[in-house]
């Protein structure tokens, strides 16, 4: 029983449940009121409205209350619930704290149930005659994501998984038995490592609140088609599909960035399965919004409208399939385990397509389908053409990252393609050409008919000026040396920049809606420049020229690409001069600061900074490094530790250690060499010289008390090596007539010194030099890449989403809900 356990806090635990139980059954309720409202001829008859919008408020209250009850749980360490124990720790920053909220499945439901509620409450204000239909999908989907988070038996069958299940319910060990346990678990297992960054404290909201935007157009679309008011959704559709692609897209970015500066795999997409799966939407909801515009327009492609809006939010939740399924955890480090959700998911699934089936089944012959066939050179003909080309791109994406699934459906044992990442670049290289192209032209287009001869004039013109510009980029970034798609993608992306140019300044001589679309496709294209010239010219630094075998360090690394450092030990690489200088641990993390000097040709310096690439020692990951970077205007150099020694030496707190019981500690040096030395006098070692300056014969020792016949005499030395200076003072010491002298280290030159004796008849003293060997000393290994206009790529994000704004503030201007 509960309360045979000491400890506990199992109120907010108890708490969070009820609200999640009355989430789930306010969202019920709220979708079959919806559902009455809908369906009720009776249009004086509001009571079903009132209902569905009181269920409504009451499952968002409910959400917000699981929200700041796990909120509680975390904040607080009750490490007696398994979401805080399994995520979080003592040392996590707070705003660490509140990443660890969406860090698990549960919280990521949690998030965007949260979001789809409030993007629901909105719709309750503005969609007027929508809102019966619209929210009657809405809730539905609210129900599905409240039952990921029940965590309850359902007829033998557990429906979800709770955020608030205690640790003792979840694991199944000894300690449980005891009812003090909780005063053994002192900490929790802490976040990955590779979490630790600003990046994820705001790309999964901003993600989430994507993927939850797309179900609005999906709820438009199903309402049009269920109440037969084929034409009447489209309009407010396309704002919130503008809204969902512009969220959705940033989202995705914060990825790329969260990925380029916290992972080691040296750039911004890995074509990871789950990377591939979160622009599986975005793909399909780019080309529904261009083909809502061409109906709209023209009343032309309303089924490859309606089905490309449909199939994404199917995608959405196939993603999220893919990712929380388990079926992708060998081939994917970003996908969960299995909580026991599968058939959930695949559930989830089917209904929306069976909901979306149905009804473009059932309203075949009804639909608006144009018999009239559009002109080839219209713009509404070539912007479907473009559609289409989206959907292919996302079925490609779709095909080859499923082979998993696949393989579990079918029992096959398919295999992907050999060369993976070369694979998806051309391929879907390829498709970005033709989309890119197609971004260009079109702006020549009329709707349903254009002058021919003036449409090729105009084409043909920009395009040798494209052509001149791309050959310039080309050769002067040395992309030449790729595959010829890629110079095609350079030559596609240029000129749709160019001619969205020409659109955007006749935008300002008074037709300025144009704007919106011409400011997207230019960050559309500046993007593909981007990613391209970093991608395909990154150059590597840190080139391997001295023939260091560090293979025996790290079997995975690419030697020719990554240099030893020994610790303040200069190394020339590339333009810059670079020095290992030390760390500094913050646990978890470990930092190794780096110093990169630039000097001109008369050898003047230019130029330095410090770079600390970070390297966490996870007890379930191991080593888990994450690089730093140096962001210049036109380049970033990036810099990440890719082996670290297995063990380091910890000095003790003083640097001292004593004569007699240190012989453990000088295995790791060389045998000694003694000096006798007086005065002033040098002692040359392997990486530098020491100075004895004098004694001190009122040495210090903090640990030990000097009596009145104690004598305890310091050696004054200074340590110089590669430029640095250090001080030192070995203490040589008499205590009840016997004879004790206390080592001191100079960990930063691998040095041990000892004052073994003093000779007054020379006038001399014995000093005794330890170094360690070259193996022994402090190092790391490093790799240091460049990546020329990558700046680019983030600005064209930017610039691409005030496109999709201005877009979104036209279309709300324009939208006259009824």
């Amino acid at each position: 029983m509960d309360t045979a356990y000491k400890g506990e806090h199992l109120l907010p635990g108890h708490l969070g449940q009820i609200f999640v139980v009355l989430s789930f059954g306010a969202a019920l309720l709220s979708a079959i009121s919806y559902y009455f409202a809908t369906t009720n001829t009776n249009k004086l008859d509001r009571s079903w409205l009132k209902m569905a919008r009181i269920a409504f408020y009451a499952n968002s209250l409910s959400i917000f209350g699981v929200g700041v009850c796990l909120f509680y749980v975390i904040y607080n360490h009750y490490f007696e619930y398994h979401y805080a124990w399994s995520y979080t720790s003592r040392d996590l920053p707070v705003y660490y704290i509140v990443s660890g909220f969406w860090n698990g499945q549960e919280g990521g439901f949690l998030l965007w149930t949260f979001w789809q509620a409030v993007l629901g409450n909105i719709l309750i204000r503005r969609a007027k005659s929508w809102e019966q239909p619209v929210m009657t999908v809405v809730s539905l989907s609210q129900v599905l994501l409240a039952s990921m988070i029940l965590g309850i038996e359902f007829f033998g069958m557990r429906l979800g998984s709770s955020p608030f299940l205690l640790l003792r319910n979840a694991i199944e060990a000894p300690i449980f038995s005891n009812p003090d346990y909780l005063s053994f678990i002192k900490d929790g297992q802490g976040m990955n490592p590779l979490l630790q960054n600003y990046w994820m404290v705001i790309h999964p909201p901003t993600l989430f609140l994507g993927l939850a935007s797309v179900v609005i157009p999906f709820s438009y679309a199903i309402a049009g088609l269920w109440q037969k008011r084929y034409k009447e959704w489209v309009n407010p559709a396309i704002s919130y599909a503008l809204f969902a692609v512009m969220i959705l897209g940033i989202g995705v970015i914060m990825g790329s960035l969260w990925a380029y500066e916290s992972l080691n795999f040296g750039g911004f997409w890995a074509w990871d399965p789950v990377e591939n799966a979160s622009i599986f939407p975005w793909l399909t909801l780019v080309g529904g919004l261009h083909v809502l515009i061409v109906f709209k327009n023209t009343g032309h492609s309303y089924v490859t409208a309606t089905i490309l809006v449909l199939l994404s939010f199917i995608m959405v939740l196939y993603s999220s399939f893919l990712a929380r399924s388990g079926v992708l955890g060998d081939t994917s480090v970003h996908a969960f385990t299995d909580l026991g959700m599968f058939w959930q998911l695949v559930i989830y699934i089917l209904i929306f397509l069976a909901l979306s089936i149905y009804f473009l089944v059932v309203r075949w012959k009804e639909l608006p389908i144009t018999k009239k066939e559009e002109e080839t050179y219209s713009r509404e003909f070539w912007m479907f053409v473009g559609a289409i080309f989206l959907g292919l791109s996302c079925f490609h994406l779709v095909l080859v990252t499923s082979i998993p699934v696949w393989n579990k459906m079918f029992g096959t044992k398919l295999a992907p393609p050999t060369e993976l990442v070369t694979h998806y670049n051309v391929i879907q290289g390829s498709f970005a050409v033709i989309i890119a192209l197609l971004t260009g032209f079109t702006q020549f287009l009329k709707y349903k008919k254009s002058d021919i001869t003036r449409f090729f004039i105009t084409t043909i013109l920009y395009l040798i000026f494209a052509t001149l510009i791309a050959a310039l980029i080309i050769y002067a970034s040395g992309l030449y040396k790729l595959r010829f798609v890629f110079l095609l993608v350079m030559l596609a992306s240029v000129y749709s920049i160019i001619v969205n140019a020409k659109v955007l300044a006749d935008a300002f001589k008074g037709k300025f809606k144009l704007a919106g679309s011409a400011v997207a496709h230019i960050g559309f294209g500046l993007m593909l420049v981007g990613a391209l010239i970093a991608a395909g010219t990154r150059k590597v630094v840190s080139t391997n020229d001295k023939g260091i075998d560090i293979a025996d360090f790290n079997k995975t690394a690419n030697e020719r690409e990554n240099v030893m450092l020994y610790k303040n030990e200069p190394l020339k690489m590339g333009d810059y001069t670079i020095t290992y200088v030390g760390d500094s641990v913050a646990l978890p993390n470990h930092y190794y600061k780096v110093n990169y000097k630039r000097y001109n040709n008369s050898g003047k310096l230019t130029e330095e900074f410090t770079l600390k690439p970070n390297a966490q020692i996870n007890p379930q990951m191991g080593i888990t490094p994450s690089p730093d970077t140096k962001h210049y205007l036109f380049h970033d150099l990036y810099t990440n530790v890719t082996v670290i020694p297995v063990a380091k030496e910890r000095p003790n707190a003083d640097g001292a250690d004593a004569a007699h019981g240190a012989e453990d500690d000088d295995k790791n040096y060389d045998a000694p060499i003694t000096h006798e030395v007086s005065v002033g006098d040098t002692i040359r070692f392997r990486e530098g010289y020491v100075i004895f300056k004098g004694l001190n014969k009122n040495a210090n020792l903090q640990d030990i008390p000097i009596t009145g016949s104690d004598i305890a005499i310091g050696a004054k030395l200074e340590v110089s090596s590669h430029g640095k200076t250090y001080e030192s003072e070995p203490v040589f010491m008499i205590k009840k007539n016997s004879v004790f002298d206390f080592a001191r280290k100079v960990d930063d030159v691998g040095l041990k010194l000892r004052f073994s004796k003093i000779i007054p008849e020379k006038n001399k003293v014995e000093i005794m030099v330890y170094q360690q060997p070259e193996n022994k000393k402090p190092w790391i290994v490093l790799s240091a890449l460049d990546f020329p206009f990558i700046g680019f790529l983030w600005s064209g994000t930017v610039i691409m989403v005030i496109g999709f704004l201005l877009s979104i503030f036209r279309r709300n201007k324009e939208l006259k809900t009824v």
